[in-house]
């Protein structure tokens, strides 16, 4: 899903293909359903639904808009979308066990937030290097941070599809809540763990330094994907910011893996071991270009001050999708 949050529409129509990102920004989300094909599908659906309905009750509409308040807006939308799941689930008891991994993303003014749940991932390529700015909340991860395991070992483990969180099959949810500045020329990846289980970063980054066309982008890296394997449902979003409101460079926006902390979080910072203690956990707590592209997998598996109103970006939105990513694009009219 992609929406501009500002004309309150989420379309493939050409006013959101091509927009300039207004004070209250742009949404892009990936959600991965997981508990069998029918589940996965409503699970997934019921995320992107909820996620947008959220944020045009507590950000479109609210009274104040800052960055603390949309990233506020973002936690509150993951929050919803699992209540919402987890009801649904309980009162269908068919259902049980139904859930989506939720990669939520927020641009405002020159920055992303990004709120986490599951394994779905968003990586930020600059100058040639694709760097993932998510962290996965899978047993792999948890094994890495722990140093019981090597990234090149996670890539081959047995257990690596094994997450603990997503949205839905528990009552309560914690989500990771990050942040990253951008520079002129970003591009954004965000895709299901159907791409990011079979296609490195290194490719990533090759194919969009080799394609300008983000349409041939998602093709190739779905290819991609195929050619590896394809075990999964494939879904890529990507985005190019461009636009004279983002630095070509800066000193505090380096790309990596950053929580968010509000005024007040910061000011009463939790003690990790508050954090650790549930177990479900993993430890570790802009002219835009979008296209969002999503594949039939091979074999199916369940699985604004003032000062910043000024800043302006172009999108250009480009589609290319099969059934999947047009059947359950959620549409708001903007009326």
């Amino acid at each position: 899903m992609v929406a501009d949050l500002t004309a309150d529409r989420a379309t493939l129509l050409p006013e959101v293909r091509t927009h300039t990102v207004g004070p209250l920004g742009t949404l892009f989300m990936v959600a991965d359903g997981m508990g069998g094909a029918a589940a996965g599908e409503v699970a997934s659906q019921m995320a992107t639904e909820v996620v947008l309905s959220t944020l045009r009750e507590r950000w479109i509409t609210a009274d104040v808009h800052t960055p603390e308040r949309f990233a506020a807006a973002l936690r509150s939308a993951a929050d919803e979308a699992n209540a919402a799941i987890h009801g649904y689930a309980t009162k269908h008891p068919e259902n049980r066990g139904m859930g989506s991994t939720a990669t939520i993303a927020g641009l405002l003014h020159d920055t992303l937030f990004l709120a986490q749940v599951g394994d779905s991932r968003g990586y930020l390529v600059r100058d040639g290097v694709a760097r993932q700015i998510t962290k996965d909340q899978s047993l792999v991860q948890r094994l890495i941070d722990a140093g019981e395991l090597t990234e090149e070992e996670a890539e081959v483990s047995d257990r690596r599809n094994i997450i603990l969180q997503a949205l839905g099959p528990e009552a309560t949810v914690r989500i990771e809540l990050t942040h990253q500045r951008l520079r002129r020329g970003d591009v954004l990846i965000l895709c299901s763990d159907g791409l990011s289980g079979q296609v490195r970063s290194d490719e990533i980054a090759r194919v969009v330094q080799q394609e300008s066309d983000l349409v041939e982008v998602c093709k190739r890296l779905i290819d991609l994907a195929n050619a590896a394997g394809g075990p999964d449902n494939i879904t890529v979003i990507a985005a190019r910011f461009d636009g004279e409101g983002l630095a070509t460079e800066g000193l505090d926006d380096a790309v990596r893996h950053q929580l968010y902390q509000s005024a007040d979080e910061a000011r009463e910072t939790v003690p990790i071991s508050a954090i650790t203690d549930d177990p479900r956990i993993a430890e570790p707590r802009p002219t835009i270009r979008t296209t969002p592209l999503a594949a039939e997998p091979v074999v199916a598996r369940p699985r604004a001050s003032a000062r910043m109103v000024n800043i302006v970006f172009g999108i250009v939105f480009a589609v290319v999708a099969v059934l999947l990513a047009l059947r359950y694009l959620p549409i708001a009219s903007g009326n």
